[in-house]
């Protein structure tokens, strides 16, 4: 599939590799096969190849319609088509490209703007989401059945004994999972001092950059990333060993910052090595193998793993090897490969699409009778547990020793 891409959008961010990764797509299809909008619309615009043809349609100069707009903004950047592909296409890359060019033509209406805009601000607030989180939970009891759910955290927070490690490790805090769930880096904390591991925590560092590139706000979301590896980078240079992320939707976009930064002379090299030595809790975990682990007494797990672990980060088995060495049973969840329909804002700006997909996915979860769900990542989790009937937890919090 060729692409000549119009003079217009010659310095838009991205487009410099939109032309390689389009001619990859050979019109195959397979990757409709696995994309959870086009089995559950039935629309060739929204799957994959449909939205490689409007984005390739708009980068060579033709109008961007309002149906340009809606089937890219339906698109979850689940990126299973990139586990599907037989021709490598990094979908997630030139939806990147797609979205960046619908903000530049500025198609969407005004009030989709403020509200898209007040939602970055609101998440990426800080203190502010941390105050609301914090005073929903207190408000719990006369809250809606969904909100009160997401924000009910029935085990309290450990504080972990404060233990200097030769070993350290930096933790993201990040911005949502620090206010709706501070007891997973708390759970993490406790766990690797069982490996005599230490963890910083960076205050200053917030935002993974990842919203901000999903909704289009390429400028922002660079602004926030050059932030990370600026300090980030500063505590590699003092020694610590690894960036680990317990938050799969972030672990990937870190990741990721070395190719977003590949033309940067600035930060190039310093965003490559971020991402070199960004690691997944999993991965972590896996080799170090604490000592004094909760066992699992043969607890039945439904294990869902996000997205941005399995297609993003390729990655399928640690999880689910650990929790069984610890004692805990694995139950079959058919169609494992289907996003639950949280995907960062989604979930927000595409209800209906993301509500039935979390339907689907909790009856695959649920149908073999598990005691809990697992997860790994904070937004799966928080849209899992507004209609699951069982507990919903990261994975992490499984393993907490008892006794710290």
């Amino acid at each position: 599939m060729e692409l000549k891409i119009a003079k217009k959008y010659a310095l838009l961010d991205g487009v410099s590799h939109a032309s390689d990764i389009v001619q990859k797509c050979v019109h195959c299809g397979f990757c409709n096969a696995t994309c959870p909008t086009y089995q559950l619309l039935g629309d060739e615009l929204d799957g994959p190849r449909g939205r490689i043809y409007l984005i390739r349609s708009a980068l060579e100069g033709n109008a961007v319609s309002t149906r340009t707009k809606v089937h890219i903004d339906r698109c979850l950047t689940c990126r299973s088509c990139e586990t599907t592909c037989p021709s490598g296409v990094e979908f997630g890359n030139l939806l990147e490209t797609g979205r960046s060019l619908l903000e530049h033509e500025k198609v969407r209406p005004l009030s989709e703007r403020l509200v898209r805009n007040l939602l970055r601000r609101f998440i990426l607030s800080g203190w502010f989401l941390q105050f609301c989180f914090g005073m929903a939970r207190m408000f719990r009891s006369i809250l809606p059945g969904e909100i009160s759910k997401m924000v009910d955290i029935s085990d309290p927070v450990k504080k972990p004994l404060v233990t200097s490690h030769m070993r350290k490790m930096l933790l993201l805090d990040g911005c949502v999972q620090a206010a709706a769930y501070p007891s997973i880096n708390a759970a993490v904390t406790r766990l690797l001092g069982h490996s005599g591991i230490s963890t910083l925590s960076q205050s200053q560092a917030r935002c993974c950059g990842a919203l901000s590139l999903h909704l289009g706000a390429t400028v922002e979301a660079k602004r926030l990333m050059r932030q990370n590896i600026d300090l980030w980078s500063k505590e590699l240079d003092n020694g610590c060993e690894s960036i680990v992320m317990t938050a799969t939707g972030c672990g990937v976009t870190v990741n990721d910052y070395s190719r977003l930064f590949a033309d940067d002379q600035a930060y190039r090299i310093k965003a490559d090595r971020v991402s070199k030595y960004t690691k997944d809790l999993s991965e972590v975990i896996f080799r170090e193998r604490p000592i004094g682990i909760r066992n699992g007494e043969s607890r039945r797990v439904a294990l869902h793993l996000p997205c941005t672990l399995l297609h993003g980060q390729k990655t399928n088995g640690r999880i689910k090897a650990l929790l069984e060495e610890y004692g805990y049973k694995i139950t079959h969840v058919r169609d494992g490969h289907l996003c639950c329909g949280s995907a960062g804002a989604y979930s927000l700006l595409n209800r209906k699409i993301s509500r039935e997909l979390l339907s689907s996915k909790l009856s695959a979860l649920e149908a073999d009778q598990p005691d809990i769900i697992a997860t790994a990542n904070i937004g799966c989790l928080l849209h899992l547990k507004k209609q699951a009937a069982v507990p919903v937890k990261h994975w992490v919090e499984l393993l907490v020793p008892g006794d710290s």
